[in-house]
């Protein structure tokens, strides 16, 4: 009896290893994910993630996904999966995210799949970024329309087509000193407006 309980144990043990091991990497359940120990307006980020502090799990996903894998000096991640009511960000719906003047050098909004994957679409309009706000006028105050099909003339657009529900991730380039002090107080963190959903949604 106790030989069958020793190897149930180890069973167990073994299987409850390799299950841990495999989602950590991303491999199952979930894709790469932020740890929410930063949270503003909804956008999360993990202040350990490029730092010796981060834990197994953290940097098995950043190492399974190759993304996040810089440091805070060099770059900062935050990451929304929700619009301003709560719900979750979907390819059938038209959204309008809209900001202000960030916090470092350079900066982007890209938009990832639930898998943490580019959405399979040929549309090249997959992330908007300071360049884009410089050159649709003011880089203080800006906007983008976010939706599986082309925006209106005049404004900036994200492609959601092949995203189902997606993700979108800030990163902020050489962020200032200030901001990674205090991220929460600094940070204007972008709006995400609902416009509307398909018949479907």
């Amino acid at each position: 009896m106790n030989i069958v309980s020793a190897f149930a144990g180890l069973f167990l043990g073994a299987l409850l290893g390799l299950g841990s091991a495999l989602a950590a990497a991303g491999i199952i359940g979930p894709g790469a994910r932020l740890g929410g120990a930063v949270d503003v307006s909804g956008w999360t980020s993990d202040w350990t993630i490029g730092s010796e502090v981060a834990n197994p799990w953290t940097r098995a996903r950043v190492a399974r996904h190759g993304l996040l894998a810089l440091t805070k000096d060099e770059a900062v991640y935050f990451t929304r999966n929700t619009d301003d009511a709560g719900e979750r960000l979907a390819e059938g719906c038209d959204y309008r995210v809209k900001g202000g003047a960030m916090p470092a050098q350079w900066w982007s909004i890209t938009l990832y799949n639930s898998e943490s994957y580019l959405p399979d679409n040929t549309d090249n309009a997959l992330s908007y970024d300071l360049t884009d706000a410089a050159s649709a006028g003011d880089p203080a105050s800006w906007f983008f329309d976010l939706s599986a099909s082309p925006s209106e003339a005049g404004s900036g657009w994200v492609s959601s087509r092949a995203g189902g529900n997606f993700d979108l991730t800030l990163r902020l380039y050489k962020p200032d000193t200030d901001f990674i002090a205090d991220p929460e107080r600094v940070l204007q963190a972008p709006s995400i407006e609902k416009l509307g959903c398909g018949e479907a949604n």
